[in-house]
């Protein structure tokens, strides 16, 4: 018989086993084509280039994404020969020698990539125009998307699955050449082990497992402690190393163990759940503890890393009025024309004046005893705090009241106000005037709030302390200051927020140097970090898809080989609910623990530095969580109708 021949008959016997493989194929061209098609996009292209990071992104996203998928289908691969070990065996058994085997098969990938690469393209194609609309709409961009197609992205995709198809030859030419023929007809087999007593030694690695992923949450959150901080980037390498360890021996020793126990318990009264459930975890999780990990981690990484970039964007509002607190910000008395033009054009605007002097004050008396060390970047450091009247201050917070030497420390916020926090009730020494005549004042900090009042602009960066001093005090410190580099701002509001467009347009015709708009800082905001959100987005759905298709093929794969297992409890007297108890407790396991264990590390490590990269935590948390878990629970539906239809057909 012809090669050929062979070929054909091979791939039409292994059809049921193909379309899982090919379906990873297929779904990894998409992606990356998809993407890569979306990066040549000459409208999206023109409307991101602003940003100035957009190429930059996708490049560096490409690559990232390239891992993926190199992951997946090498992944994929293996676990698509090993469902085919006695097939390979048999045709040692019959004379063929490895390397026509490996022939046979390399001809059959070769043949299902290009299929692969050809369907993958076209969803690919058809895609990428989705993808280009979502990305325009996070970054609140107009713009017609066509449908074109990329010679480029065309060219690159052919050169990098190219070279995937020759990694995958070559793993696919290691397995059969590195392994005997006896291991082939028991390779199904092998993730199995024989659990009779745990040794306790044992016991102590699977309880040191937990204790490890208990301390890296610990460290995790005084990663960012001023007190305790140290190396960050050793203590960061801790941090991971005890918390990927902890997770492999948990898995590992930890849940066979547990599972192991409540066997025990029952004194051999095991119920079919029991038989389904239990047993089968216990007993495959040393081969599965290596990939519950990984895809463990993955998750956990892939879900931090997307709600990092979730919360600078989910921010982008509260980030731009820190900076600028109010629809416009005027500073000192100069470009009044803009406000004529709002007059002009019957735009009703409501504005608020402060009165600003500066004084010199050591942070180091703001800062609790604990916090009064040399590794704090603030102890000793002698800096310039503004100042407003109270009187001032009242317009906003009617009720405020401070008298004598007292004093309310606000618009302190911001990862400075999370990472070195400011105690009321404390004495600051401050100090104003020439030189040659300077005039020192104690004040007394009664509260300590956090909204935004003064342009980060003046306070050198968005959430800049001010101290609001009682009328009497200023107008002594305005006496004897003269090295105020700023005296006045003005807060404009307008009343109508339809007007805005009109406003935007008049304060865009010309330059003003002293006027700042809160809609042109949170659109740059916008643009600057929805290059990020998309392509951290898309790539952890990638990770997401990859990871949640790897344990849906491995339950697939287990549903294979426990098949003999269901016909005999049929044949015994089983109903179909009372197997499917057993199946529904272990996919709950399989897709659950994975999940859980991924978002607890996911959720240490945002809540250690959130505050770096916005203000905003609570509700970009929980919105990509919530993502992250009904994607895994469609997949373990999934998983569980596919456990359906093989006990179905296991009479």
């Amino acid at each position: 018989m012809s090669l050929s021949k062979l070929v054909l008959r091979s791939m039409k016997k292994n059809m049921k086993h193909y379309y899982l493989y090919f379906f990873a194929l297929i779904f990894s061209v998409t992606l990356y084509f998809s993407f890569v098609t979306l990066q040549n996009n000459a409208e999206v292209l023109a409307t991101v280039d602003k940003s100035g990071t957009a190429k930059a992104g996708f490049v560096a996203a490409t690559y990232m994404l390239y891992f993926i998928v190199l992951f997946f289908v090498l992944y994929a691969n293996h676990l698509f020969m090993k469902r085919r070990s006695k097939e390979i065996g048999l045709y040692q058994l019959i004379g063929m020698t490895k390397g026509l085997i490996v022939r046979l098969l390399a001809v059959e990938s070769i043949l299902l990539f290009v299929g692969a690469i050809v369907l993958g393209m076209l969803a690919g194609f058809f895609s990428s125009r989705l993808f280009a609309m979502i990305l325009l709409r996070v970054l609140e961009k107009e713009a017609l998307v066509t449908m074109t197609f990329s010679t480029e992205a065309l060219q690159q995709s052919i050169v990098v699955f190219a070279i995937l198809l020759v990694i995958v030859l070559v793993q696919m030419a290691w397995m059969i050449y590195r392994v005997s023929l006896l291991s082939l007809f028991s390779a199904s087999k092998q993730a199995d082990e024989r659990v009779k007593r745990f040794s306790p030694l044992q016991m102590v690695i699977g309880v040191l497992g937990l204790v490890l992923i208990a301390y890296g949450y610990y460290a995790s959150t005084k990663l960012f402690d001023i007190n305790s901080q140290g190396n960050l980037t050793l203590n960061m390498m801790i941090i991971l190393a005890t918390t990927i360890g902890g997770t492999f021996l948990v898995f590992r020793f930890s849940v066979a163990f547990i599972m192991n126990s409540i066997r025990l318990k029952k004194n051999g009264h095991l119920t079919a759940r029991d038989v389904l459930a239990l047993t089968p975890i216990m007993h495959r999780m040393k081969g599965n503890a290596k990939s519950l990990t990984l895809i463990t981690v993955l998750t956990g990484f892939s879900l931090g890393v997307t709600t990092l970039a979730y919360i600078s964007y989910y921010s982008s509002e509260s980030s731009a009025y820190s900076q600028v607190p109010g629809d416009y910000v005027l500073l000192e008395d100069k470009d009044q024309e803009f406000l004529k033009k709002l007059e002009d054009n019957n735009i009703a605007f409501d504005k608020i004046d402060y009165r600003l002097q500066s004084v010199s004050a050591s942070f180091t008396q703001l800062l609790s005893e604990d916090q009064q060390n040399e590794d704090n970047p603030l102890n000793g450091v002698e800096g310039i705090i503004y100042t407003i009247p109270l009187s001032d201050y009242q317009q906003i917070v009617p009720e405020a009241s401070v008298s004598d030497n007292d004093v309310i420390l606000t618009n302190y916020g911001g990862y400075m106000a999370e990472m070195f926090p400011l105690e009321k009730d404390r004495d600051v020494v401050v100090t104003t005037g020439d030189p040659a005549e300077t005039m020192e004042e104690t004040l007394h900090v009664k509260d300590v709030r956090h909204e935004s009042i003064i342009s980060g602009f003046v306070t050198s960066g968005p959430g800049g302390p001010i101290f609001v001093v009682p009328d009497a005090l200023f107008k002594k410190l305005a006496t004897h200051s003269s090295t105020s580099q700023w005296h006045k701002q003005t807060s404009i509001n307008l009343k109508n927020k339809s007007d805005l467009a009109l406003a935007e347009s008049l304060y865009m015709q010309s330059i003003y140097s002293y006027l700042q708009s809160y809609e042109e800082e949170r659109k740059g905001n916008i643009e600057s970090l929805g290059i990020t959100i998309f392509t951290l987005a898309f790539l952890g759905l990638a990770f997401l898809m990859t990871t949640g298709s790897i344990l849906y093929f491995k339950q697939m794969s287990e549903a294979e080989e426990e098949r003999g297992s269901y016909t005999i409890l049929r044949k015994i007297g089983f109903a179909e609910k009372d197997i499917m108890k057993g199946i529904y407790m272990k996919q709950a396991f399989n897709f659950g623990v994975p999940l859980i264990i991924g978002l607890l590390h996911s959720y240490f490590a945002v809540k250690s530095g959130w505050f770096l990269f916005g203000s905003e935590l609570t509700a970009p948390l929980w919105i990509a969580m919530s993502c992250y878990i009904a994607l895994y629970a469609i997949f373990a539906v999934l998983s569980v109708g596919y456990y359906k239809k093989v006990i179905r057909e296991s009479l």
